[in-house]
């Protein structure tokens, strides 16, 4: 979502960066690109004219061009001024009464139901008891899909007979949750394909008849400056990063703020890691290391956690300054990289797993054959490993002389 603009925000900045002294001229070319920037990936221009006009009034200040940092002090002016823009309005999410009821609200085709999946699953984690109440009469496959996600994620799925109107399904829904001592009622309400005066009656009767606690509107990523019209419609009749149902992220304006402007988000790579990184399998990785017997197998195991925690590029765009690299990244998994090494691996025996120096010329040839690869991706992958075996022997050593490097390269994502 925000590669693009993320990129040219980068390249306008660093050219700010490392050039002592600025003028505000300089300022000035850098605004029109921060500009031209924000419109192209279709931010509301009203936002962009003010945003443009706040950074602009405290980057031509005198302290900061007279200052021989002015361009990292330039950085960090727009930085605090996305996190201030992103912070606006109350974000805290209530969850108050019992059951507590949530209602999802949204044009036709913008996710409603995948969300609601979502929400469910992140409640789930919260100690909480959600019930998935189907509220979208006219589309049978919503109500199909949603109980389809339900029972992936052992959720149950509230749903009525076709021709039941939306606000008997909600009262249903809320009443089916306490025969069933659910705390949470998550409504995945109907949607038009334009906003009309049926859909915001809906929306208020439904509101009048269960009372939400929480209304979310959920907008499809590429919106664009459309979004505006669609909230303001919303609001007067009362963010995902991905399609499975673990795609969920809370929102953190200074984290959002440092990954569009290519710092990072190491806290959240961090919490991700603690979720889907195993603390015991770590340990044992570590201490493997530390001994330099870290093998085939343990490579395939940490290709699996991996995998886990979400796209190789988004993870590499959190590190600060890999954001080039997370392109590289994306595009080694898009060419079927991952896949490619994990067919490798899995076609070797255990012996040659634990022992790469058995493969032999014929042993390299019938893993290529058996993983559907070439004779080629098998000796890059073994050469690549033994280049990895390298590294880890001098990071063990560094660590038995007192530094603690190993500890901390392999350690700090399994650990809280």
């Amino acid at each position: 979502m925000f590669d693009a603009l993320s990129d040219r925000l980068r390249q306008t900045l660093a050219s700010l960066t490392g050039r002592g002294r600025i003028s505000e001229t300089d300022v000035d070319v850098a605004m029109r690109e921060i500009r031209l920037s924000l419109l192209e990936a279709d931010v509301n221009f009203r936002v962009v004219k003010d945003f443009v006009a706040r950074v602009r009034e405290q980057a031509v200040g005198a302290e900061i061009l007279a200052s021989l940092t002015a361009g990292q002090q330039v950085v960090k002016i727009v930085h605090d001024e996305l996190v201030a823009l992103l912070t606006v309005g109350d974000r805290t999410f209530h969850l108050q009464g019992n059951p507590a009821v949530i209602s999802l609200v949204g044009l036709q085709g913008s996710g409603k139901t995948t969300s609601a999946a979502k929400l469910a699953r992140y409640i789930v984690k919260q100690g909480r008891r959600p019930l998935l109440v189907a509220a979208d009469p006219y589309r049978p496959a919503a109500a199909d899909q949603l109980q389809t996600l339900g029972k992936a994620l052992d959720i149950p799925v509230h749903r009525a007979p076709v021709g039941t109107a939306v606000v008997d399904i909600a009262r249903g829904g809320v009443e089916a949750a306490r025969r069933l001592v659910r705390d949470t009622v998550i409504l995945d309400t109907a949607g038009r394909l334009t906003l009309d005066e049926a859909l915001m009656a809906e929306i208020g009767a439904v509101n009048d008849a269960v009372k939400p606690i929480e209304t979310l509107l959920i907008v499809d990523a590429m919106t664009g400056q459309e979004a505006v019209a669609v909230a303001q419609a919303f609001a007067a009749a009362f963010l995902g990063t991905g399609e499975k149902t673990d795609a969920l992220e809370v929102f953190h304006p200074d984290r959002l703020a440092g990954r569009i402007l290519g710092m990072g988000d190491i806290l959240t790579l961090v919490e991700r890691a603690q979720e889907f990184v195993d603390v015991k399998q770590a340990e044992k990785l570590e201490a493997k290391l530390r001994k330099a017997e870290f093998t085939l197998e343990d490579m395939l195991e940490q290709l699996q956690q991996v995998q886990k925690m979400g796209p190789i590029g988004q993870l590499m765009g959190m590190i600060p300054g890999m954001g080039g690299i997370a392109k590289e990244a994306q595009a080694a998994v898009d060419r079927g990289e991952m896949q490619r090494t994990e067919a490798i691996i899995r076609s070797m025996t255990p012996r040659e797993r634990r022992d790469p120096n058995v493969l032999n010329a014929s042993r390299r040839r019938r893993i290529a054959a058996g993983s559907g690869t070439t004779l080629p991706d098998v000796n890059r992958l073994v050469k690549q490993f033994g280049d990895m075996q390298r590294v880890m022997k001098q990071l063990g050593g560094m660590r038995g002389k007192g530094g603690g490097k190993a500890r901390a390269m392999t350690g700090l994502l399994g650990r809280r």
